[in-house]
């Protein structure tokens, strides 16, 4: 068949099924202001690809702080304020705390059986349970410790090959991220690591590439006419094979000792014991290693990279940061007890989260009609949270777009998910469980980078050429990766 026609009948079917979802569905009395929509396609058309955070707030400026965007068939409201984020993550949490489902996330974690895809539940409860009290406790975290220093050698053994050089930083963080929470997901022997890792790379940018069929549900058999979901089951297919053979690997080999138990481990042994409302199958296993190895590595190394360059813009900072770290640490390398004594360190990393964590949390849906701020929101409305909207909101932050790492002095604002200003990692029921995963890799790498390196900018680039523009793919970084001249410590002047 010509593609011209395939397009035409494509085009036909689109208009036809969403003139019909238009009439038959469900509205509100009193829906959320929001910007004029178009005929079929609603707003789509006002989504920003390279940083829908920014047109989001923009958008939320001139109709609310809560707006009500109709994409394709997909009724979305879209929560800009402290405020509001409190009533849907707090106040209301119970009601908001399902999420809506994909076709992405029922094809690559088998059936939405993940944390962070899991529909609110028992399933749910149990899983996020076993996160919380095996998985990523603070005690399974600081087990890792010694992975992060071994990864951390081969980072000083590039940097010192290139020293004095300009170098890409992203490139050297971004692989030992991956390594580190490889390593701690799927043990320091696995053959087939690099695989899974550039697998679970072609599943992000799944996620987060532009998808028209994801805003007209009731077309979604049109992701098999296009081949998209093909494409989606192939690539699932190859990952299912490599994590059967993890799993065989795990159970077949002896442990002598648990104290390097890695998180395959955790899961088996949890599985094993049968001490469980509802048994965790091998699905369930493969789904929860392959959201560590998603979750756990971009958000990471976007912190780190971000981090440095607000630095490098800021020289201020960046001097004062390095001064605490060099009077604290007294060893070659930066242990557990003295990140505790690092605090302003700790307010830089603070600080980038606030400008630079996720923009816009995981989806939320709505179980029964409510609600919010005074308007009425249909049951099954997907919910989005722009938490970068809420940590730069004027009536809560003063002057909220600059980096003020002093901002959090003296202050009990934290990002653990009661103060709704600062949800880099969500809030309620729904809160990251990898928070003290993701934090601990994130301060154990920028201190010992300042401890170790004097950082320079290429000749000629002063701190405000630095393109501070971001780009939102797999996550959101620097437009332009950052340049930077590592300068070891014993040669600098």
């Amino acid at each position: 068949m010509e593609p011209f026609t395939i397009l035409s009948i494509i085009a036909s079917l689109l208009i036809l099924y969403t003139c019909w979802a238009f009439i038959t569905a469900k509205t509100a009395k009193n829906l959320p202001p929001g910007p004029p929509k178009l005929p079929i396609i609603g707003n789509i058309h006002l989504l920003d690809k390279i940083a829908p955070h920014r047109n989001l707030r923009n958008l939320a400026r001139k109709y609310g702080p809560i707006m009500h965007l109709q994409l394709g068939q997909v009724s979305t409201i879209v929560i800009s304020t402290p405020r509001l984020a409190h009533e849907i993550m707090k106040t209301q949490d119970l009601n908001f705390a399902d999420r809506p489902t994909t076709t992405t996330s029922q094809i690559f974690f088998y059936k939405a059986s993940n944390i962070a895809w899991a529909r609110y539940g028992n399933y749910w409860r149990q899983i996020k349970k076993i996160c919380t009290l095996e998985l990523l406790s603070v005690k399974k975290t600081r087990s890792f410790f010694y992975i992060r220093e071994e990864e951390l050698t081969h980072v000083f053994k590039y940097l010192d090959s290139c020293a004095r050089t300009p170098i890409i930083m992203r490139d050297p963080i971004q692989e030992m991220v991956n390594n580190v929470v490889s390593r701690a997901t799927l043990g320091d022997i696995c053959k087939d690591r690099q695989f899974i890792l550039d697998s679970t790379y072609a599943m992000l940018k799944s996620f987060n590439s532009f998808n028209l069929f994801n805003y007209y549900p009731r077309l979604n058999f049109l992701n098999v006419v296009t081949g998209k979901k093909g494409e989606w089951m192939k690539i699932h297919k190859e990952v299912d094979v490599i994590l059967e053979r993890i799993l065989e690997e795990h159970r077949s080999r002896a442990r002598g000792s648990q104290d390097h138990e890695d998180l395959v481990d955790v899961l088996l042994r949890v599985q094993a014991t049968g001490d469980l409302d509802m048994p965790i199958t091998d699905d369930n296993i493969k789904a929860i290693i392959l959201e560590m190895l998603t979750a756990g590595t971009s958000s990471s190394s976007m912190t780190i990279e971000w981090a440095i360059t607000e630095m490098m813009r800021n020289p201020k900072v960046m001097k004062k940061a390095q001064a605490e770290v060099r009077a604290v640490v007294k060893g070659k390398r930066v242990t557990e007890a003295d990140i505790q004594n690092l605090n302003y360190t700790k307010l830089v990393i603070k600080e980038t989260l606030r400008l630079h964590g996720v923009p816009i949390l995981v989806p939320r849906e709505n179980q029964e009609d409510c609600v919010v701020g005074g308007y009425d929101i249909p049951a099954k409305t997907r919910i989005l949270v722009n938490a970068w909207a809420c940590a730069t909101d004027p009536d809560s932050w003063e002057h909220p777009d600059s980096f003020i790492p002093e901002r959090f002095e003296n202050s009990l604002t934290g990002y653990l998910g009661a103060d709704f200003e600062f949800i880099p990692f969500g809030g309620g029921r729904r809160i990251c469980p990898g928070m003290n995963f993701g934090m601990g890799t994130v301060e154990y790498v920028v201190a010992n980078l300042l401890l170790h390196y004097d950082w320079k900018l290429p000749g000629g680039v002063k701190p405000d050429d630095i393109d501070m523009r971001e780009i939102t793919g797999i996550s959101t970084l620097p437009i332009h990766p950052l340049k930077i001249v590592p300068v070891p410590l014993s040669r600098s002047n």
